[in-house]
């Protein structure tokens, strides 16, 4: 299965439009952003996991990123609320679920595969720290990416450059690029060599990116 697999296009999905399709797992839907593979891939998705619904036991082989955007995701290593960013190394296992429901925002088969770094943030900035508009937080940093969190302060503008490529997913409020109006659940991935130009609407916006990536995707390992 290839969904905006060409990493050389610019690549833009309104998750909170896109229909939830079924998991093997009962209970677990998904909206899935790219793709290349079937159950075994290397891919970006929103996942909802019904109150009570859990995933088997099973072991990360290309590690595992998210991001918790509603509700409590757990395992057996702890809660994680909203809010929460996780990486997950390759060869960590756990046995995902929540009681109560959540949904997270996940990418799996994207790690360098010497990387065994457990990392788990709070994706939270005091008010303070805003420059020109723009609050930043970074959550990982690594010879093949950078990952941050933004808040994005109403009318500012907001600009990335940089090789490797963008992506980018809005967490709440709206952002304008490309003459593009982006909502919550929006997922933006630009190639590499393009800059990302953009501003928030009235109410500001919350982002979460991830730089210099790109020219490492490559279908998961068999």
């Amino acid at each position: 299965m290839d969904i905006n697999a060409d990493f050389t296009k610019r690549a833009l999905v309104h998750s909170a439009e896109e229909p939830w399709i079924a998991s093997p797992m009962a209970g677990v839907d998904r909206r899935m952003l790219d793709r290349i593979g079937d159950e075994v891939a290397r891919a970006t998705t929103i996942v909802r996991y019904a109150p009570g619904s859990h995933f088997s036991p099973h072991t990360h082989t290309g590690g595992e990123e998210f991001i918790v955007l509603e509700g409590v995701f757990q395992d057996e290593h702890g809660d994680y609320p909203a809010g929460s960013y996780v990486r997950n190394p390759p060869t960590s296992s756990h046995t995902p679920g929540s009681d109560l429901g959540c949904t997270i925002f996940v990418k799996l088969w994207q790690f360098d595969m010497a990387d065994r770094t457990q990392i788990r943030k709070e994706m939270k900035i005091e008010p303070e720290a805003s420059t020109n508009g723009v609050s930043t937080l970074e959550l990982h940093r690594d010879a093949r990416e950078v990952v941050s969190y933004h808040q994005i302060d109403a009318e500012a503008a907001f600009e990335i450059t940089g090789p490797g490529g963008i992506e980018l997913l809005v967490l709440d409020g709206t952002l304008r690029e490309g003459g593009v109006q982006l909502q919550s659940g929006s997922w933006l991935r630009l190639p590499d060599g393009q800059t990302l130009k953009a501003k928030s609407g009235e109410t500001g916006a919350r982002v979460w990116v991830k730089t210099g990536h790109l020219p490492f995707a490559k279908p998961p390992a068999a």
